[in-house]
C-alpha cells in the first residue's frame, strides 16, 4: 500500500473528527427539536463540513510546507560540496525552527570535522612521503652510486670483450639513478620548500614537457600573495596530479599551466586532448570526473581541505580544464 504523507493523515482525522461532530450535533437537534432534516439542512451541514475541511487542509499545508523545504534541503547535502544549509523561515513553526537549527549545526559539525581529518590524513601523506623521499635518496641512491663505481673500477680491468657489456649495465645502472631521483622529487617538492611555488611550478611543468614531449608553458598573473604551505602544496599537488592525467588519459599535444592572483587565487590546467564524458556536478558547474577515477576525486579532496574549489570541464574530443580556487579575494 501506497504510504500516506502526514497532511494526508492528519487532513483525514480531522474530516473524520469534523463530520462526525456535525452528524452528531444534527442528531441531537433532531431529537430535542423534534425536527427532521431538510434538503436546505442537509446542504448547509454538507457546506459547512466541506469549509472545515477546505480551511484544515489549507492551514496545514501552510504549516508543514517549511517541513517539505527542509526535507528537500536534506536530499541535497552533499559534503563533497559544502555550504548547503536550510534556509530559516521566522514564520515557520517553533519546532521546525529549532529542528533546522539542530540540523545546520549537525552540518558545520560535519564539514570541520570531515575538514580536519582530511588535513590530518594529508599532513601523515606528506610525511611519509618526505620519508620514503629522504630514504631513497640517501640509501638507494647511495647504493646506486656504489654499484657504478664498482662497475667503472671493474671495466679497467676487464677483458675488451665484457667492456662493452659492463658500459650498457652502467648506462643502466645511471638511468635507474636518474628515475629514482626524478621519484624521490616527485614524492617531496623540495624546490617548494627552498625556492617557493612559483618557481616549484615553472621547474614541474618544465620537467614535465621534457619528459613527456608535450608542448608545455606556464604563465603567473597578477602580484603574487602569500598562501598558507598547506595552499601551496594543495596548488603544486593538484597541478602535479592534472599534468599526469593529461600524459595517460588525454593524449595532448600542449598543456597550458596558469596561476592567477587577480581575485581569488587560481590555477587553471588545460590541455588540447581527447577529453572525456563526466557527470555534471549536483550545482551545475563542471562535471565531477571521469567515472571510476581516483585522481581527481583526490584533487576534490585536497581543495576542499583549504576551502578551496575544484571545477572540471571537459567534453569527448574538446580536452579538459581543471580549474582549482584557493584563499579570499
Amino acid at each position: 500500500m501506497r504510504a500516506r504523507t502526514l497532511l494526508t493523515q492528519v487532513l483525514a482525522v480531522n474530516a473524520l473528527l469534523v463530520a462526525t461532530t456535525a452528524a452528531v450535533a444534527a442528531l441531537v437537534a433532531r431529537r430535542e427539536l423534534g425536527t427532521a432534516f431538510t434538503t436546505e439542512g442537509l446542504l448547509l451541514l454538507v457546506l459547512a463540513v466541506a469549509t472545515a475541511v477546505l480551511l484544515n487542509s489549507v492551514l496545514l499545508r501552510r504549516r508543514l510546507r517549511p517541513i517539505d523545504d527542509l526535507a528537500h534541503t536534506m536530499g541535497k547535502v552533499d559534503l563533497v560540496h559544502p555550504g548547503t544549509r536550510a534556509a530559516g523561515d521566522v514564520h515557520a513553526p517553533r519546532e521546525v525552527r529549532q529542528l533546522s537549527a539542530a540540523f545546520n549545526r549537525m552540518l558545520e559539525r560535519l564539514e570541520t570535522e570531515r575538514r580536519d581529518a582530511g588535513r590530518a590524513v594529508l599532513r601523515a601523506q606528506e610525511v611519509e612521503r618526505q620519508r620514503i623521499a629522504q630514504d631513497l635518496h640517501d640509501e638507494v641512491n647511495q647504493a646506486l652510486t656504489g654499484v657504478l663505481l664498482r662497475l667503472s673500477a671493474t671495466m679497467s680491468d676487464a677483458p675488451p670483450a665484457l667492456r662493452d657489456e659492463l658500459e650498457e649495465t652502467r648506462g643502466l645502472a645511471q638511468q635507474a639513478m636518474e628515475e629514482l631521483l626524478t621519484l624521490a622529487r616527485q614524492l617531496r617538492p623540495t624546490a617548494l620548500d627552498d625556492h617557493g611555488l612559483i618557481s616549484a611550478l615553472t621547474s614541474q611543468v618544465r620537467e614535465f614537457g621534457a619528459r613527456t614531449g608535450i608542448q608545455t608553458s606556464f604563465k603567473r598573473h597578477g602580484l603574487a600573495r602569500p598562501l598558507t604551505g598547506e595552499e601551496q602544496l594543495v596548488i603544486y599537488r593538484v597541478t602535479q596530479e592534472s599534468l599526469s592525467n593529461a600524459a595517460q588519459h588525454g593524449q595532448p599535444e600542449r598543456v597550458d599551466v596558469e596561476l592567477s592572483f587577480v581575485g581569488r587565487t587560481t590555477l587553471t590546467v588545460s590541455d588540447d586532448g581527447c577529453g572525456f564524458q563526466a557527470a555534471v556536478a549536483p550545482d551545475g558547474e563542471g562535471v565531477r570526473g571521469r567515472p571510476g577515477g581516483l585522481g581527481l576525486s583526490g584533487m576534490q579532496e585536497r581543495a576542499l581541505l583549504v576551502g578551496g574549489r575544484l571545477n572540471v570541464f571537459t567534453r569527448p574530443g574538446a580536452g579538459t580544464t581543471i580549474q582549482l580556487t584557493v584563499g579570499t579575494q
